[in-house]
């Protein structure tokens, strides 16, 4: 069924959009950019990835080529770690998320949200503006996307994140708001976004990637078929495809699942958190240093009922991993174990969280004793681009990194990664982690005990919310027309 279009505002909307010669992606392009008109392809090739041009709304893919300017679409982006970065027989893969713009997928999961206010009249361009809930890449997405679209926008993020993800907000030209603490503290996010609401009432439009449909909804339209293209891409006669491990973060990405599950129903999942914020685990607290996974709740848009397993990183061995990516001595470390100079020279295209979900990926392998026919798929989601200040931290925290760092790093917390901290789950376990839900969504935040319940107890709930995606692509097919800006195109 299709929402109720607010004609008024859509008349703004199309008119901004003429104004800025803003032209919308479907999500069918998105997935197979073959489909993009060739005149909009040509363009491009006179345009960086990161530069703020509407027609790099067409680049919210995994396909774009891997260069800074110009590139064109291909292959889908994606790394494959062997038994000497591992140690386990599995086959991990991860797709990489540094050739997107902003160097981050968070563009995609952006894209939903926003898009769908925006052609349904549900934003007014001219007079609300975006506002981006984060801990930090989903804003840095948020504030790019609204740019491309036109619309103004407002970051909200923990003032522990890097500095280098401040200094590119600003550079966007979005309003910032650093609220107290790090990765972990969520809530103190939320209490900006209610202050920020009562001084501004309508004129702001909350875009809370841990309960907007659209997050996730990118990923089970995206993401998921990526995946499932390079596993047909690389399987061999007798692999399977096992597991996916993601940190839960906003539960976005892990929305890829609820699609893998209908091509792969055997397959396993697991939600990942840092040790230090055991929420899903342990319903703990703390806070942590592995940026791009919020904590201390479950996401509204995370269906738990289609995880098998939660897992907790441990931040220390995260960051120590970091600095044996990412270091002279370190590359001498996996140089000596036969790692080849060519994927230790793209190992910087693992940011924090990617590396977290690397970790997690070689737990699992170890835990459900994977073997050489056993592919694992992870993400990606961004680069060390955002991270270069904490290398410079951790040198001043543990000093230079020396040979023996190096050894210890790859012998001892790399290759001995254990499958500890670790909960395969049950019914009951699952329903449990789901209930935490309602601390944080019908007491504060005003979602309904009866949706809290449909998303537990309602078999279609799910589809229902993921079969959106092609009423979506009608709409933006629509409304392209009535802008009439494609036509130059075709």
């Amino acid at each position: 069924m299709k929402e109720k279009i607010n004609e008024k505002v859509l008349k703004k909307t199309i008119e901004r959009c003429k104004e800025k010669n803003i032209i919308i992606p479907t999500y069918k392009q998105m997935r197979n950019p073959e489909l993009i008109p060739e005149k909009i392809r040509e363009e491009l090739k006179n345009i960086g990835l990161w530069d703020l041009n509407s027609l790099n709304l067409f680049r919210i893919t995994w396909k774009n080529e891997a260069v800074r300017f110009g590139g064109d679409f291909g292959g889908i982006n994606y790394l494959e770690f062997p038994k000497e970065i591992t140690g386990v027989n599995a086959r991990i893969i991860m797709l990489i998320g540094k050739f997107f713009p902003t160097g981050a997928h968070k563009v995609g999961a952006t894209f939903g949200p926003l898009v769908e206010k925006l052609i349904t009249g549900h934003f007014d361009p001219t007079s609300q503006k975006a506002l981006w809930p984060s801990t930090g890449n989903y804003c840095r997405g948020g504030a790019y996307d609204s740019y491309l679209l036109g619309c103004d926008s407002i970051a909200v993020l923990p003032e522990g994140m890097s500095s280098e993800r401040f200094e590119w907000l600003h550079k966007v030209g979005a309003e910032v708001f650093a609220t107290p603490g790090c990765e972990s503290n969520v809530k103190e996010i939320y209490d900006k976004v209610k202050e920020l609401k009562a001084e501004r009432g309508d004129k702001i439009v909350n875009l809370n990637q841990f309960s907007e449909i659209g997050n996730s909804l990118w990923h089970y339209a995206v993401t998921g078929p990526a995946m499932e293209e390079v596993y047909n891409l690389e399987k061999t006669d007798n692999n399977r495809f096992s597991a996916v491990f993601l940190t839960q973060g906003s539960a976005g990405t892990l929305g890829c699942t609820d699609y893998l599950r209908t091509k792969f129903p055997l397959m396993k999942v697991c939600a990942g958190e840092a040790l230090q914020c055991p929420t899903l685990l342990y319903n703990g607290y703390g806070g942590h240093r592995i940026e791009g996974i919020g904590d201390k709740h479950v996401p509204w848009i995370h269906n738990i009922r289609n995880m098998d397993m939660v897992a907790g990183i441990d931040d220390e061995v995260n960051m120590r991993l970091m600095r044996l990516f990412n270091e002279k001595e370190g590359h001498k470390k996996l140089i000596e174990n036969e790692v080849d100079p060519e994927l230790i020279a793209k190992l910087d295209l693992l940011g924090i969280s990617s590396i977290a979900n690397l970790m997690g990926a070689i737990k699992m392998a170890k835990y459900y004793e994977m073997n050489k026919d056993d592919v694992v798929f992870t993400v990606a989601t961004d680069s060390m681009e955002m991270y270069k200040s904490r290398i410079i931290e951790e040198n001043e925290r543990l000093g230079e990194y020396t040979k023996t760092s190096a050894a210890v790093d790859y012998e001892g917390r790399l290759h001995g990664l254990t499958i500890d901290h670790m909960l395969e789950l049950n019914y009951y376990d699952k329903k449990r982690i789901h209930n935490l839900k309602y601390f944080t969504w019908i007491e504060q935040q005003g979602k309904t005990l009866e949706e809290l319940n449909a998303q537990w107890y309602d078999e279609n709930y799910w589809t229902d919310q993921y079969s959106k995606v092609d009423l979506w692509d009608e709409e933006i097919n629509e409304f392209n027309e009535k802008t009439g800006l494609l036509k130059k195109y075709l």
